[in-house]
């Protein structure tokens, strides 16, 4: 039998082959909205609850990536994410401080596609006309009930939905009759969320737009460059609670 980490890696390159190719249209209509709303001047949204914040966090303040990414952070840590009401009082929140623009556009990320606080900021995304872009394991999303009052899960929400190629559950070797390890949300998530960025950033730069992209400051000119693109984003952008 092979070790448990080698097994692993090949089910993870595997995996990196299979979600790259069964989500390219999606990655390429997502990254296209996310597009054109930068260049009308406008922010990139995101929110994950509990373990899924590391993936928002992902996208906010990374050298490489768009600099327009404002996070809708939980200071709870995902405790109460099926309080019902209580993902709505986030984003309200937010939308009272940051403001939450018609025409943008929002990640909302959720392994299980089923918890409350993320289709709350969903679904008030939504009714602000905001473009809502969906990250979960359709596998485990289209099996597990949903718990919000409303009937609905992530990826019946969502414009765009990402789908991670987990399994229900997440880990994905099995180490013990019906015990498993090895989560691979994580890993898939964030691949497909920096093609995601990187189809943005394509659309703008075909489309004859400058790319709001961060530099890394320990570069030359790096914060000087990041200086310059964050003043178009003054009072809109949240990089932490």
């Amino acid at each position: 039998m092979d070790p448990l980490p080698a097994a692993f890696q090949r089910h993870i390159e595997s995996l990196f082959g299979s979600v790259g190719r069964d989500n390219a249209a999606a990655i390429a209509a997502a990254g296209a909205a996310v597009g054109r709303s930068v260049a009308d001047g406008g922010v990139l949204h995101t929110f994950g609850s509990g373990h899924s914040e590391i993936l928002s966090r992902e996208l906010i303040g990374r050298s490489g990536g768009l600099i327009c990414v404002s996070g809708i952070f939980d200071p709870g840590a995902g405790v109460a994410e099926n309080v019902v009401g209580y993902g709505a009082r986030l984003v309200e929140r937010y939308d009272r401080r940051y403001g939450l623009r018609a025409g943008e556009a929002i990640v909302v990320i959720s392994n299980s596609g089923k918890n409350v606080s993320p289709i709350e900021v969903a679904l008030y995304a939504k009714e602000k006309g905001l473009t809502v872009i969906g990250l979960c394991s359709l596998a485990m999303s289209r099996t597990a009930p949903t718990l919000h009052p409303g009937g609905r899960k992530l990826h019946e929400i969502a414009d765009h939905v990402l789908d991670n190629g987990g399994v229900p559950g997440d880990a994905a070797i099995e180490i013990a009759s019906g015990v498993r390890a090895g989560p691979t949300s994580t890993l898939t998530g964030a691949l497909l969320l920096n093609q995601l960025q990187l189809a943005a950033i394509e659309w703008l730069r075909d489309h004859g737009h400058e790319p709001p992209v961060f530099l890394s400051q320990n570069l030359p000119g790096g914060e000087a460059h990041n200086d310059r693109l964050l003043e178009r984003y003054s009072g809109r952008i949240a990089r932490s609670f």
